[in-house]
């Protein structure tokens, strides 16, 4: 597969910012010009909303069925799939390895750049296959230049065994789409600083991210009317939130009666429940 000589394929993202000589702009003007361009972001986004109801119900169908979902990506994407993944536990209550987050150079890479990790197309696959991976689950390859030989050799071998896969791109006709079964582009065009995909393409993979996360987290039942019902209770701040949700729901219990019934039963779903 050519990943940067294909005719049809124009990466947006290297394109020249539409900004000249940005050092000689006053921060005012920086900040402005920075927050014009982020603006462009959700609206990219909603142009993708078609795509991304496809993959959320790819992905809520293997998981209501017992499968995993995988994220895969390396520098920026790879953070960004690590954190979305890592925020699953503490936010709905799922356990640690129902959402993962791999990224190029392991785990090392989410502190400091690995030089030349993202370059190996069999790399991301031997990560897959570390964590058992199978047909059960879904893989969904991040890449804003839609060229990464480590997530689109990842998800060729991923098809070729029959395992659902996803992409999150920020070019149209990216190389990554075409190995995908479900690719989502969204198009945010060039970056502020010219490449710097961390920026506008960073925060559209983001905005996708949550997007996934949160509705097959809600496909799930971890989310009851619009509250996190099954969060972890992890300090005192999220004690405090859970308690305040118990007397919503019982309006006969006070403070600290709701804020017994919430340890007693570790969850504000089964705190409810136990008091109905």
């Amino acid at each position: 597969m050519a990943l940067n000589g294909d005719s049809a394929f124009i990466k947006v993202t290297e394109q020249d910012s539409k900004y000249h000589h940005l050092e000689k702009m006053s921060v005012y003007e920086l900040l402005t010009n920075i927050n014009k361009e982020d603006k462009e972001v959700p609206l990219a986004v909603e142009r993708a909303i078609p795509q991304i109801e496809k993959l959320v119900s790819a992905v809520g169908d293997k998981v209501l069925a017992g499968g995993r979902l995988f994220y895969i990506g390396a520098g920026t994407s790879g953070r960004l799939a690590v954190v979305d993944a890592s925020e699953c536990p503490p936010t709905f209550g799922v356990p640690h390895g129902l959402v993962l987050g791999i990224i190029a150079g392991g785990e090392n890479a989410m502190f400091k750049a690995v030089e030349f990790a993202e370059d190996s197309i069999e790399d991301g696959w031997k990560d897959l296959e570390a964590h058992g991976i199978s047909s059960k689950d879904v893989v969904i390859g991040i890449a804003a230049s839609g060229t990464t030989p480590y997530v689109i050799g990842a998800l060729e071998q991923c098809r070729k065994r029959d395992i659902i896969t996803g992409s999150i791109t920020c070019n149209p006709n990216a190389p990554v789409s075409a190995v995908a079964e479900f690719p989502v582009e969204v198009v945010v065009g060039p970056e502020f600083i010219t490449g710097s995909t961390r920026m506008k393409s960073g925060t559209a993979q983001k905005l996708v991210l949550n997007m996934i996360s949160t509705s097959v987290m809600i496909m799930l039942g971890r989310v009851q009317d619009n509250k996190m019902v099954h969060m972890l209770l992890s300090n005192e701040k999220l004690i405090d939130r859970g308690v305040r949700m118990v007397m919503e729901k019982l309006t006969n219990a006070d403070y600290a009666k709701a804020k017994e019934l919430l340890l007693l039963h570790g969850s504000v779903k089964r705190a409810i429940e136990a008091g109905v």
